[in-house]
């Protein structure tokens, strides 16, 4: 299944499972059956309906959302750095809340706290219901999460078109064009899923990000003044966008 899937259900229950799998992330199918108290045949006939129609997988009864793969893993190596940009799953969540908190404490990327305050709250990696959709794309290091892109997608009509990326490497491992590819990533998959527009905001005062952007590409659409305040300091919101 694709996050630009409409989902479309012909029966209530299995509505109910899915947006239950949806907002948990990983679950078993006892838990599942527990929760929404519901017969556990007519959980396995739901959920393999919801197997067959491209909703969710169902391996030795750990129930997850089907978010298709689109492309392989792609190895790298910069400077002797190899690394790995791949989609991210779910067993990913904690490691990539840490790195995301590890950039976000330089305090110049307001965004990455909201993204790390939000996965923090739902301890769910990729979404896709009625109300907005996400994506996650991770370059690794020995497995360890080094960075990530970010798209997320609103669900209403008018903005369907755009979607907001967030895009960040820790310290150590800048430089290496780890930022680049993920980037990429990002984009080409915002390019493959019909998106016209991307875009990103940032303070004034985080000038590498600004530049980073504009090198691939992005430009400042507007500047809201004093949006910010930063250690006492009020501070400019950049708000950065690309058209694909």
């Amino acid at each position: 299944m694709k996050l630009t899937d409409k989902l479309s259900f012909d029966h209530e229950d299995r509505r109910e499972l899915y947006e239950y799998v949806e907002s948990h992330g990983t679950v078993k199918r006892k838990e599942v059956e527990q929760a929404l108290k519901m017969d556990p045949r007519a959980v396995r006939h739901h959920v393999a309906i919801l197997k067959r129609d491209g909703y969710l997988t169902d391996e030795g009864g750990v129930l997850k959302v089907a978010f298709e793969d689109e492309a392989a893993a792609e190895e790298h190596v910069s400077d002797e750095v190899e690394f790995v940009i791949r989609q991210a799953h779910q067993s990913d969540l904690s490691g990539l809340i840490g790195a995301i908190r590890h950039v976000a404490d330089e305090g110049t990327y307001i965004e990455a706290e909201e993204v790390a305050d939000i996965l923090d709250h739902e301890e769910v990696l990729l979404r896709h219901n009625e109300i907005e959709s996400r994506m996650f794309f991770v370059a690794t290091v020995d497995e360890d999460v080094v960075g990530w892109v970010h798209i997320r997608v609103p669900e209403l009509s008018k903005l369907h078109h755009t979607a907001e990326l967030t895009v960040g490497v820790l310290g150590e491992y800048r430089d290496h064009d780890i930022g680049s590819h993920l980037l990429e990533r990002g984009v080409n998959w915002a390019k493959r899923n019909g998106y016209e527009k991307l875009y990103n905001s940032v303070p004034a005062t985080n000038e590498g990000a600004i530049q980073f952007l504009e090198k691939h590409g992005w430009e400042t659409e507007a500047v809201r003044e004093d949006h910010y305040k930063m250690d006492g300091d009020y501070v400019d919101e950049v708000m950065m966008a690309v058209r694909l």
